[in-house]
C-alpha cells in the first residue's frame, strides 16, 4: 500500500503537495459561500513566511528579565549530606564547649586567664568588648529635643504663610504645612512650651 504524503501547510496558509505545487485551500465564509483555491506562483513567499533574523546579543537582552539570577540553581540544591554533617558535629562541638566551660566557672568561681589578663574564652571576650548598654534618657531633655523640632516645623510653616499672604504660588506640601500650624502648637503646649518654642513659667 503506497504511502500519502501529507501536503506542508506554511504559516500563511499555503500548502505544498507532493508534487511541488503550492496553493491556499478553498475554504468556507462566515455567510457560507466558497472561497475558491488560489494558486501562488512559484518562488513567492508571503511576509507571515519569511523568517525574521534574530540577533543573539539582542535577544539575550529582551529576555534578560526571564532567566532569574545567575548561579541561583546552584543555591538551591540541598546541601550534601556530609557537609550537613559536619556542620552537626561541629554544633555539637560547641554546646560541649560552652557546657564544660560554663561547669569550669562554677567550680573555680572564676575563669582561668591567660598571661594577657585575658580570658581564655572567646565568647566571654566577646561580650566583655560588647558595648554596655546606655542608662535611661532623662524624659526632660527628650521633650525639649522635640520641642525644638515642632518649633523649627513651626517657624517653617508661619514663613511658608507669610509668603501666601504676599500672594506667592505654594505648593501642594507647602500648603499642607501651613495648614498644621495649630496642630503643632497645641503639641508644644502639651510639652509645657509656648508658641514661640519657649518653655512655660511654672507659676
Amino acid at each position: 500500500m503506497p504511502t500519502v504524503e501529507t501536503p506542508t501547510v506554511s504559516k500563511a496558509g499555503i500548502t505544498t503537495s507532493a508534487s511541488g505545487e503550492r496553493h491556499i485551500p478553498a475554504s468556507r465564509r462566515a455567510d457560507g459561500s466558497l472561497r475558491k483555491e488560489i494558486r501562488v506562483r512559484p518562488g513567492y513567499r508571503p511576509p507571515e513566511d519569511v523568517e525574521i533574523y534574530k540577533n543573539r546579543t539582542s535577544e539575550a537582552w529582551k529576555n534578560r528579565g526571564s532567566g532569574g539570577v545567575p548561579g541561583a540553581e546552584g543555591l538551591k540544591s540541598e546541601p550534601a549530606p556530609a557537609t550537613a554533617s559536619k556542620n552537626a558535629k561541629r554544633r555539637e562541638a560547641r554546646k560541649k564547649a560552652a557546657a564544660a566551660g560554663t561547669e569550669g566557672e562554677d567550680q573555680n568561681g572564676a575563669k582561668a586567664s591567660n598571661a594577657n589578663g585575658s580570658s581564655s574564652d572567646p565568647k566571654a571576650s566577646a561580650t566583655a568588648s560588647a558595648p554596655v548598654p546606655e542608662a535611661p534618657v532623662d524624659p526632660e531633655v527628650q521633650k525639649e529635643k522635640e520641642a525644638k523640632k515642632l518649633s523649627k516645623k513651626l517657624r517653617q510653616a508661619r514663613d511658608l504663610k507669610d509668603r501666601k499672604d504676599k500672594g506667592d504660588a505654594l505648593l501642594p506640601e507647602q500648603f499642607e504645612k501651613v495648614i498644621k500650624i495649630n496642630e503643632l502648637i497645641r503639641q508644644l503646649e502639651s510639652l509645657g512650651f509656648d508658641a514661640n518654642g519657649e518653655r512655660k513659667s511654672e507659676t
